[in-house]
Order: C-alpha cells, then structure tokens, then sequence
C-alpha cells in the first residue's frame, strides 16, 4: 500500500521492526544450554524469554505496529556477462535417442549365470597346479563367511568340506548374477565393441577395485588370492557373460516408439528426404 509521506516521496506502510524474536530465540538457547551448565543460565534465559513474549504481544495486539518507509522509484537495467551464441535450430530428425534398445533382466541373470560357470575353470586349474586339489579356491572363497577358517592352513583349505562348498556356492553365485545384471545394463550403452568392453576393461575395472577394497572386504582373501589367475578368471566370467548377454533378444524400449514411423519402420530412403526438405541444399526449397 503506497501512500504519500509529509515529505512528499512515495511511501510503504509496513509493519515496525522489532527485536523480540531474537530475544526470545536467546532466551529459549540459554533455557537448554542451562540444562548442562548451570540453572542460573537457564533462569536468564527463563527472563529473557518471558520479557520477548511480552514485549513483542504488546507489538502485535490489540493493534499491529507500523510505520511509514519511503520508496524511491529507481529504474534499473538487468545485464547479463554471458555471451550469447547463436545456434543452429534443432532438427527433430537429427535427434539421438539411446538407448533404442535394452535387454530384458533375465538375460543379466542367464549371462551371469554361464560367466560364474566360466570363471570356475580357471580358479579349479590353479587349485590343481599349485595346491593339487580341487577344493582349494572353493574353500578360499567360503573363508571370507567363516570367522573360524582365518587361521586355518593351506592343507585344511585344500581338502573338502560341505559348508565350504554350500558358503562358496551361495557367494558365487549372487555375485555372479549381480555382475550380470550390470553387464546387461551395461553393454547396450556401448554396442560398438561389446566384446572388448564386456571381456576386457570391465573386468579390469572390476578387478582394480577389488584390488584397493579386498583387505576392508575380506583380509583373509586378501592375503591368500593370487592375482596372477584372479585376472584370467574375471576374463573368462567377461568373456563368456558379454557372449550369453549378446544372444539374446533386445526389448524396444518407450524412446524407440516416440520416434517417427519412417525411423521406427527402418525406411532409410524416408529418412533421407525427410532430412533433405528440412535442410534444404543451393538455396532451394
């Protein structure tokens, strides 16, 4: 509401300032800080508090305070520092959708599934050569589970045992299926080289963060793995997931149906005059 003040200028009515709020938030934080100091700092906040509340009822009833605050009327110019930059229009046509298409979850769960298989071959391999048993790197796996196999010797974990086998088994296989359902996620983002993605660098990946967390995970896998043959098996699990995962049959996904029909029919030849008439070439229409 603007009215004209005894100077003549433009004026606010606007409600009066008041300090009472802010006492009154002194007074209640000298209220709690008192409870593990001393009561007298509470009994100061206790005044504090009553004497904002009275003091700012007195402000807002029965009548709101306020005072006349004179306006000056100032025009001001809005500049920006950024440059502008003209671009091209955008072309509806020319727009990349991705992903076009993706793979269902059950064929993560499939690739995973013959990666883990895979990635046995060479762990058993190595559980031969050097330990002469099949059961060591099974026995290594299921060490992580059991608090009372951190101490055990190499000739223990060489031999057979059924709860090792049933712990490694478990272990193996839901990070089997986890790596991939990200593999499944994964490979449609990068479908130029599929297999160098799949078989290479997401397992190196996946092995150098291993590498850097295995002694928080599991110290006792930590001081035993031989990373030698570890790699080689994250190869094997890569290779074999990314072959599975690439077999199977894509699903179209909401972004592949907003597209035109000629895009979604395959119809190239459509395309390309679609895409002649919006940029059109020698000035002609």
């Amino acid at each position: 509401m603007e009215q004209k003040s005894e100077a003549g200028h433009n004026a606010v009515h606007m409600p009066s300032p008041t300090v009472w709020p802010m006492v009154l938030a002194m007074g209640l934080t000298l209220i709690i800080t008192g409870m593990v100091t001393s009561a007298a700092v509470s009994v100061l906040g206790l005044i504090l508090s009553l004497a904002s509340v009275i003091g700012w009822f007195r402000e807002v009833l029965p009548h709101e305070a306020h005072q006349m605050v004179d306006a000056v009327e100032e025009e001001i110019e809005i500049s920006s520092a950024r440059k502008s930059i003209d671009r091209l229009p955008i072309d509806p046509m020319h727009r990349k959708l991705v992903p076009l298409e993706i793979f269902r979850i059950t064929t993560g769960i499939k690739g995973g599934i013959a990666g883990g298989i895979a990635m046995i071959v060479p762990a058993t391999i190595f559980s031969l050569l050097k330990y002469h048993s099949f059961w060591y790197a099974t026995n290594l796996m299921a060490a992580g589970g059991f608090v009372s196999w951190a101490g055990q010797s190499d000739q223990f974990l060489a031999q057979f045992h059924l709860e090792g086998l049933l712990a490694a088994l478990v272990i193996h296989t839901v990070a089997s299926v986890l790596v991939g359902l990200l593999y499944g996620a994964m490979l449609p983002m990068f479908p130029r080289w599929p297999i160098l993605t799949a078989g290479f660098l997401a397992p190196l990946l996946w092995t150098g963060l291993l590498f850097s967390t295995l002694e928080f995970i599991s110290p006792v896998l930590n001081e035993r793995i031989s990373w030698f043959w570890f790699i080689p098996s994250q190869i094997a699990f890569g290779l074999v997931c990314g072959f599975v995962v690439n077999l199977q049959a894509k699903v179209r996904t909401p972004q592949f149906q907003a597209l035109p029909f000629a895009l979604r029919a395959g119809l190239h030849g459509a395309i390309g005059e679609a895409g002649d008439e919006t940029h059109p070439k020698d000035g002609k229409a």
